[in-house]
């Protein structure tokens, strides 16, 4: 093996098994990753900088094909099921054994980092990759260390990335060629035959998923910023409610915009980067997001380009609707520089309600909040196929739970002990649909959610006037200043309420059913803040 680089700890790598490797190329920089990816013929050079990249086959995660090893370590402590597949030791071993075969004669690239921003509890991790671009991904996306911090860095866990790696399903135990398999004994993750970057990014979130509740720490899938006055918001959210775009905001600094966690010590980024979707993403509505799609550094993710002038086409999605941009958070002006703060006074579940029923915003009791984070909700217009035009319901408990090894009942304890002892506020927004259904009424005004959510964490709606709307028990405030009050009771917003009535009591029911998975989880208190317990 032939090492070239920076920090190069060869013995380490030997004591791993990578013992016949062609050229190592350890800790390039973004500009040396930029050489080799091209060379490599890995992506091309776009306007203005960008490296823009093909992630094959997939666009998007596998989440059928990640598996964790059932140890003793794993047994009693990880939520077995569809989400988090068990897989044997050794199943495991066979699929260790094949990927690093797949290595020998192979040029790797080695990017060790930290996930994790604050000292005190960030993860050393190293990752090793096939292909130059991935190299970049994770030091876009993860903390890299000082100059000094290299020479202590000695990895916790270790990701192999070998996308030319195809498992045999028959010897082990996958469903596909594909696989990503973490080992919590081990602290290994291997990932074959998938180009898409994002499963390293969340191997990388479930492993802190499962570190930190033993250290006390809640780790979150959410984002986080924080104002003038020090206070902090933290946004749970999944995709496409509203997470990245509301977290940005040029009068409060970014912490970061996916993953986080809230330790005795307040609130810290797992990450030094985003990993933000850019379908028809425009100067004018985001333009700090759209920046990163024209600078140095940034990854461009199944991007359509114009061969002739290598601009981007943000409008076109014939490759995906799931096209992103990996870029490192200092790309964005007002990012905080070291991505820690203190504890949240206000934690915001954000949801896209695609039927028009939930509010724009509602304050939550302890109780409420515990409901809702297990439930996890968000609907979204159904698929796109002609004549489908009713919502559908998703239901991820604590708001990701493709990333969570652990019960979430765990995780719902961590978060309210800490909303408890430190007084944090909580919040339901829906940025999703008012005045009926889609199809019926409109999206929530992007002007309004922001005005609405800018007077709740700067703690203007505190002393405010609430009403109990009957559906759901939600306390509405009254009256928020810019925001006209029949926006803030979303059956005034409906012309038809018996219909109103009609689609609520339906979600409601919704909700019940899909709550009756953690009925010997909660407190009762927790039980009778169900939707139309209150009937």
């Amino acid at each position: 093996m032939h090492h070239q680089g920076h920090h190069a700890k060869p013995e380490s790598l030997e004591a791993f098994g990578i013992t016949d490797a062609g050229t190592i190329h350890w800790n390039l920089t973004t500009a040396e990753l930029y050489t080799h990816a091209l060379l490599q013929g890995e992506g091309q050079l776009v306007h203005l900088g960008p490296l823009a990249v093909d992630t094959g086959r997939y666009t998007g995660r596998s989440p059928k094909d990640r598996f964790i090893v059932r140890d003793a370590r794993s047994d009693a402590t990880v939520d077995w099921g569809a989400v988090n597949q068990p897989m044997t030791p050794d199943h495991y071993a066979a699929v260790k054994r094949g990927i690093l075969d797949a290595t020998q004669g192979r040029d790797l690239f080695i990017q060790d980092v930290f996930v994790g921003t604050h000292p005190d509890f960030r993860v050393p991790v190293r990752v090793v990759t096939e292909f130059a671009w991935h190299a970049l991904f994770i030091r876009n996306m993860f903390v890299i260390p000082t100059w000094r911090a290299y020479e202590t860095h000695d990895p916790a866990y270790t990701i192999l990335n070998v996308p030319s790696f195809h498992a045999d399903p028959a010897t082990m135990g996958t469903r596909t060629e594909t696989v990503v398999a973490m080992n919590l004994s081990d602290r290994t993750v291997l990932i074959g035959a998938t180009e898409y970057a994002g499963e390293m990014k969340k191997s990388a979130f479930a492993m802190m998923n499962f570190e930190l509740p033993e250290r006390g720490v809640m780790p979150m899938h959410c984002s986080a910023n924080v104002g003038p006055d020090n206070e902090v918001a933290v946004f749970f959210g999944l995709s496409g409610t509203g997470k990245t775009t509301l977290s940005a905001t040029h009068e409060r600094t970014l912490i970061g915009d996916d993953e986080h966690g809230w330790s005795d010590d307040g609130v810290f980024n797992f990450e030094g980067g985003c990993y933000a979707k850019i379908e028809n993403l425009s100067a004018e509505a985001e333009p700090e997001i759209f920046g990163t799609t024209r600078a140095f550094g940034t990854i461009l993710e199944n991007v359509v380009i114009d061969p002739e002038t290598r601009r981007v086409n943000l409008e076109d999605t014939s490759k995906t609707q799931n096209m992103r941009a990996a870029y490192p958070i200092s790309h964005i002006s007002n990012a905080s520089l070291v991505g820690y703060a203190g504890h949240p006074t206000d934690v915001v579940f954000l949801t896209a309600d695609a039927f028009g029923v939930l509010p724009p915003l509602a304050k939550l009791t302890l109780e409420q909040v515990e409901y809702y984070f297990l439930s996890g909700y968000t609907a979204k217009i159904a698929g796109t196929e002609r004549g489908v035009t009713e919502p559908e319901a998703t239901f991820s408990a604590c708001f990701g739970a493709p990333f969570m090894p652990r019960r979430p009942a765990e995780y719902a304890r961590l978060l309210i002990e800490k909303m408890r002892e430190h007084d944090a506020q909580g919040w339901l927004v829906n940025t999703g649909w008012s005045g009926g259904p889609f199809g019926v009424g409109h999206r929530m005004s992007i002007q309004h959610t922001r005005a609405l959510l800018n007077a709740a964490i700067q703690h203007r709606l505190d002393d405010v006037e609430t009403r109990q709307e009957p559906a759901f028990g939600l306390h509405i405030p009254v009256d928020v200043p810019a925001v006209p009050a029949t926006v803030l009771d979303p059956r005034r917003t409906w012309d038809d309420r018996d219909a109103y009535d009609q689609q609520a009591s339906q979600l409601a029911a919704m909700f019940r059913e899909n709550f009756q998975q953690f009925e010997n989880d909660v407190r009762p208190e927790v039980l009778a803040a169900a939707p139309g317990a209150r009937t």
